[in-house]
């Protein structure tokens, strides 16, 4: 048995095989080949793998989120199958004798700049799709297994995961996560917290090691350990662990239904965090009384081009109506800092927390943020949308997004498409300056939602996402809880409701001290749903 030590970010207990998390960077480098023959055999084969994996991935895509997702697996057939394209790599191999990853790169680039440089926005966007069947045929060339799955469920191990990296993880076959570096606040961690599943960080280089890929292992979420190849005493001690989580949590399912009201009679909302459409389904599970945050960014992060607006509509729509008359808030487009999409081409920068971000992107990018909004005001009428903003930090910044929403309002007008008129607009509290000036920024909204993930970062001066710093990390600071208690205060001055949707949402040790500061709402993944509710319910605020 080998016994790991790292920091525990999620309690739990997860017993399964360990699979390391695969990214391979795929050399194309020009090497002179001798048998053309056999390299074109190579390319042909690796084509048609290709061909064979974006048939099933629009049979996926078609059962699960409809026809008009499904189509651009179509296209990229379609595209694979192009002659000019397949002519110009078959050249490339006979003529100049090269192997075919050079071969595919070379044509890959030459049809991307091709097409990116017409003025025809069709063919603007079949750019990314060559890039995207191009990367498809070298990953296969290489032997790298795009869509590779298991029917086995599995604990992830890797030494640390990107947003993009965790939005195309199969989450149905994912035990546990554990990682060689990370933090506490690191997307790792809370798509562990988000998914109810125990999560370790910071294992440190013992876990990179490859032999124990496919091995067994126990991750022990409660103290940070990882056992793998478990002796059986520790196995059934382990077992036993398990066997208390799931009768714990079938304990809570008796709270379904019931209000999350305390023992004196306040009553709060809670609700749930969500990514997108497949998280609807732990929502419903969990009994959330609405959605109070919905991540859109996972839409673009999933995405190898900017997202429709009829895709995003469809997203919209497809929520709204699962949650029927429940509120639903959706956070508008937050990218940049640690969440970057290629496709965006944003520059590096020194300090990307405090850099070209969330509402500062739609705000200079207005074509990007229009195409939002419309597909979100779209889909209004199919429920109870409330839209808020992020990293809001002036009054100014609000009424520049409000003159926005007129032109969209007018636009649809003009074409006739129905959109809700009472719409909630609303906006994040995540900076000490947004937080100082509620005052000024609540008679222009309907709604605060305090992000406390970032407002902790900022107010502390600390990256949230820097290991060495966890030990002065404390998001219990009174700082921090001064600025949220003012930022209730003074929305409730001017008569609108406020929620908190970060992390400290979850913390069932903050929860009394919330509730006595007037919240209205706690938006928190859907496996803390019921927890939070047993715990207001267990709370006398009259005392």
């Amino acid at each position: 048995m080998v016994i790991i030590q790292g920091k525990s970010v999620y309690k739990g207990i997860a017993i399964g095989k360990i699979s390391f998390f695969k990214r391979g960077k795929i050399d194309t480098s020009k090497t002179t080949i001798t048998d053309t023959q056999k390299e074109v055999e190579r390319f042909k084969v690796a084509k048609d793998k290709s061909i064979l994996q974006l048939k099933n991935l629009y049979e996926k895509a078609l059962t699960e989120t409809g026809e008009e997702n499904a189509q651009i697996f179509e296209i990229h057939q379609m595209m694979l199958e192009d002659d000019d394209y397949n002519q110009s790599i078959l050249d490339m191999i006979n003529e100049q004798k090269v192997n075919s990853e050079y071969a595919v790169d070379e044509t890959g680039k030459n049809f991307a700049e091709m097409f990116s440089s017409t003025e025809d926005e069709y063919m603007n966007a079949r750019a990314v799709d060559v890039k995207d069947i191009s990367d498809r045929i070298l990953k296969n060339l290489t032997g790298i297994d795009l869509d590779s799955s298991t029917n086995e469920k599995c604990i992830i191990c890797a030494d640390d995961l990107s947003p993009s990296e965790t939005i195309q993880l199969d989450k149905d076959k994912v035990l546990a996560f554990v990682t060689s570096k990370g933090s506490a606040n690191s997307h790792t961690s809370i798509l562990a917290r988000t998914m109810n599943i125990p999560a370790i960080i910071g294992i440190g280089d013992a876990l990179l090691n490859s032999i124990y890929d496919g091995k067994t292992a126990i991750v022990d979420g409660y103290n940070g350990t990882l056992y793998i190849e478990p002796t059986e005493p520790i196995l059934r001690e382990m077992k036993h662990k398990l066997q208390s989580d799931i009768n714990e949590r079938l304990s809570l399912n008796g709270l379904k239904g019931q209000p999350n009201t305390t023992i004196d009679g306040t009553t709060i909302n809670v609700f749930a965090n969500i990514g997108g459409v497949a998280d609807l389904t732990k929502v419903i599970e969990n009994d959330a009384s609405g959605i109070g945050l919905f991540r859109s960014e996972f839409l673009y992060l999933e995405s190898d081009d900017y997202p429709s607006e009829e895709k995003q509509f469809q997203s919209y729509k497809k929520v709204l109506e699962t949650m029927q008359d429940k509120k639903v808030v959706v956070r508008t487009l937050d990218i940049g800092a640690d969440k970057q999409i290629d496709y965006f081409n944003l520059d590096k920068e020194e300090n990307p927390a405090m850099g070209y971000r969330a509402i500062r992107i739609c705000l200079d990018k207005q074509h990007i943020f229009k195409t939002q909004l419309r597909a979100l005001f779209r889909a209004s009428v199919y429920g109870n949308l409330a839209i808020m903003f992020p990293m809001i930090i002036s009054k100014d910044e609000i009424l520049q997004i409000k003159s926005i929403i007129e032109v969209v309002k007018n636009e649809l007008k003009e074409e006739n498409i129905p959109f809700a008129n009472d719409i909630e607009i609303g906006v994040m509290i995540e900076t000490p300056a947004a937080a100082i000036i509620s005052d000024i920024l609540a008679p222009e909204v309907d709604f605060f939602s305090i992000g406390t993930n970032d407002l902790s970062q900022y107010t502390l001066a600390i990256d949230r996402q820097n290991a060495k710093l966890e030990n002065f990390f404390n998001p219990h600071h009174e700082a921090i809880l001064r600025l949220i208690k003012t930022t209730i205060d003074n929305a409730h001055k001017n008569d609108i409701w406020v929620g908190i949707c970060g992390e400290l949402g979850s913390d069932i040790s903050l929860t009394e001290t919330f509730l006595k500061m007037g919240v209205d709402e706690l938006s928190v993944s859907a496996p803390c749903v019921l927890p939070i509710r047993n715990k207001i319910r267990n709370i006398d605020l009259s005392k």
